[in-house]
């Protein structure tokens, strides 16, 4: 069974650093995209960076320059390394895999193109 599983979540002052992991078991990253999602309440869900199978990496514009997406294939491990950390980057945070492209997953709506889905870690910043 494919699961994946977030963590690395917690609440930060504005202006700081957070890293999230997603361990992922019972599928190899080297056939899927992969991405990281958040959500805030009352909010649609968006796209906040993906890469895909061969390296190549996307982000959505609120967080580039700031958010780092990168994995580890051999352990099976996908990171956010999210630095300059704004109260608007309060969410939960969710790591999906798909078939779809790293630009199309974090393209509005993007998230429907992903198939596998962690179930979350929260991401808390105060001002």
């Amino acid at each position: 069974q494919v699961q994946l599983a977030e963590s690395g979540g917690g609440s930060v002052q504005s202006g700081g650093s957070l890293r999230l992991s997603c361990a992922a078991s019972g599928y190899t990253y080297k056939t899927y995209s992969m991405g990281w999602f958040r959500q805030a309440p009352g909010k649609e869900r968006e796209g906040v960076a993906a890469i895909d199978s061969d390296g190549s990496t996307n982000y959505a514009d609120s967080v580039k320059g700031r958010f780092t997406i990168s994995q580890d294939k051999a352990d099976n491990t996908l990171f956010l390394q999210m630095n300059s950390l704004k109260p608007e980057d309060t969410a939960m945070y969710y790591c999906a895999a798909g078939q779809t492209s790293s630009r199309a997953a974090v393209a509005r709506r993007g998230y429907t193109g992903m198939s596998l889905w962690g179930k979350g870690t929260l991401v808390t910043i105060s001002s």
